[in-house]
C-alpha cells in the first residue's frame, strides 16, 4: 500500500466539515491591530479637538498645510485663536481709553494675549505636523493595507475549506492551490502585522513629539503671562504711591429763569419738528424659497482656495450638492462654491 501522500495528512487533519482555524498567535497579532486602529482614530480626533473646541475652527484645521506654514508661505493657520480676539478687543478699548491706569493696564495685556495667541499657533503647527500627519498617515497606508491582506486571507480561507469538503469531487491540484494561496496570504497579513506592532516606538515617538510641543507652549505662555503679571503689579504700585487728587466741585453757573411762563430758563423755544416715523428696513437678502434644499451659516467662513463660497453669519445658502462628509456645494448673491459642512446648519436636506 502506497504511503500517504501530503495532501492527504493535511486534510485528516483538519478533518471533513470543520473550518480552517488560525492559530492563537495569529489572534492576538490581529487583536492588537485592531486595539490600535481604534486607539489611533480616537485619539486623532480628541488631539483636533483639545487644539480647537470650536467646529468650525476644527474643519480648518483638518485642511491646514502644515508645509506651507514651515516654509513661511503663511503667516497663520486661517482660523483667529480666542486669545487673540481677547487681546485685540483690550487693545481697542484701551486706545480708546487714552492715558490712564485702566487704559494702559488694557494695552499692555492685550499685546500679551495677542502674543498667546501667536504661540497657540505655533502649538497647532507643531501637532498637526508632528503628531496628528504622521497618525493619520498610520490609518490611511499600514492599518488601511493590513485591513486589506486580512480582507484577502478570509477570502481564501473561506474558499480553501469549500474545496476541501468537496475533496475527491475536484481534482487534487486544485485543492493544493487553494492551500497555497491561504498560506500565502495568512504569512503576508502576518508579517505585516507583526512589522506594525514591532515599530510602534515610532507612535511612542509621536506622542514624545505632542509632549514637546504642549511643554513649549506652555513654557512660552508662563514667560508672557509673568512678564504680564508684573508689569501690572508695577503699574498697582505706582498708582498706589501717588497723592490722590481730591475732587473738587466746580462752581454752579446761575441762569436767568425769565418769565414763568418760559420753562426753559428764559430761552424762547421753537417748536419742535413733526417726524414722521418711517417703517425699519431689512437688509436685503437672497432667501432661497422653503421648498428647495437650503442651509443657514453659523459662522463666517472666508475663502482660502479657489472655488470656495465666502458667507456671513446668518446667510441663506441655496444647496445645490453635497461632494463629501465634510463639504457642501451652494449657491448665495448668484455665486457658486464648496464650503464645510460645519459652518452651516442645514434646513432643507438635499434630496437622497
Amino acid at each position: 500500500m502506497a504511503p500517504p501522500s501530503g495532501l492527504q495528512l493535511v486534510s485528516e487533519k483538519v478533518g471533513g466539515a470543520e473550518g480552517t482555524k488560525l492559530d492563537d498567535d495569529f489572534k492576538e497579532m490581529e487583536k492588537k491591530v485592531d486595539v490600535t486602529s481604534k486607539a489611533v482614530a480616537e485619539v486623532l480626533a480628541r488631539t483636533i479637538e483639545y487644539l480647537q473646541p470650536n467646529p468650525a475652527s476644527r474643519a480648518k484645521l483638518t485642511m491646514l498645510n502644515t508645509v506651507s506654514k514651515i516654509r513661511g508661505q503663511v503667516k497663520n493657520p486661517g482660523y483667529p485663536q480666542s486669545e487673540g480676539l481677547l487681546g485685540e478687543c483690550m487693545v481697542r478699548h484701551g486706545k480708546e481709553l487714552g492715558e490712564s491706569n485702566f487704559g494702559d493696564a488694557l494695552l499692555d495685556a492685550g499685546e500679551s494675549m495677542k502674543r498667546l495667541a501667536e504661540v497657540k499657533d505655533s502649538l497647532d503647527i507643531e501637532v498637526k505636523q508632528n503628531f496628528i500627519d504622521p497618525l493619520q498617515n498610520l490609518c490611511d497606508k499600514d492599518l488601511k493595507e493590513i485591513q486589506h491582506h486580512l480582507k484577502k486571507l478570509e477570502g481564501r480561507r473561506l474558499d480553501f475549506d469549500y474545496k476541501k469538503k468537496r475533496q475527491g469531487k475536484i481534482p487534487d491540484e486544485e485543492l493544493r492551490q487553494a492551500l497555497d494561496k491561504f498560506e500565502e496570504s495568512k504569512e503576508v497579513a502576518e508579517t505585516s502585522m507583526h512589522n506594525l506592532l514591532e515599530t510602534d516606538i515610532e507612535q511612542v515617538s509621536q506622542l514624545s513629539a505632542l509632549v514637546d510641543a504642549q511643554l513649549d507652549y506652555h513654557r512660552q505662555a508662563v514667560q508672557i503671562l509673568d512678564e504680564l503679571a508684573d508689569k501690572l503689579k508695577r503699574r498697582m504700585r505706582e498708582a498706589s504711591s501717588r497723592p490722590r487728587r481730591e475732587y473738587k466741585p466746580k462752581p454752579r453757573e446761575s441762569f436767568d429763569l425769565g418769565e414763568p411762563e418760559q420753562s426753559n430758563g428764559g430761552f424762547p423755544c421753537a417748536a419742535a419738528p413733526k417726524i414722521t416715523e418711517k417703517p425699519a428696513r431689512t437688509p436685503s437678502r437672497s432667501v432661497p424659497p422653503l421648498d428647495q434644499p437650503s442651509c443657514k451659516a453659523l459662522y463666517d467662513f472666508e475663502p482660502e482656495n479657489d472655488g470656495e463660497l465666502g458667507f456671513r453669519e446668518g446667510d441663506l445658502i441655496t444647496l445645490t450638492n453635497q461632494i463629501d462628509e465634510n463639504w457642501f456645494e451652494g449657491m448665495l448673491h448668484g455665486q457658486s462654491g464648496f464650503f464645510p459642512l460645519s459652518y452651516v446648519e442645514v434646513l432643507v436636506p438635499l434630496p437622497q
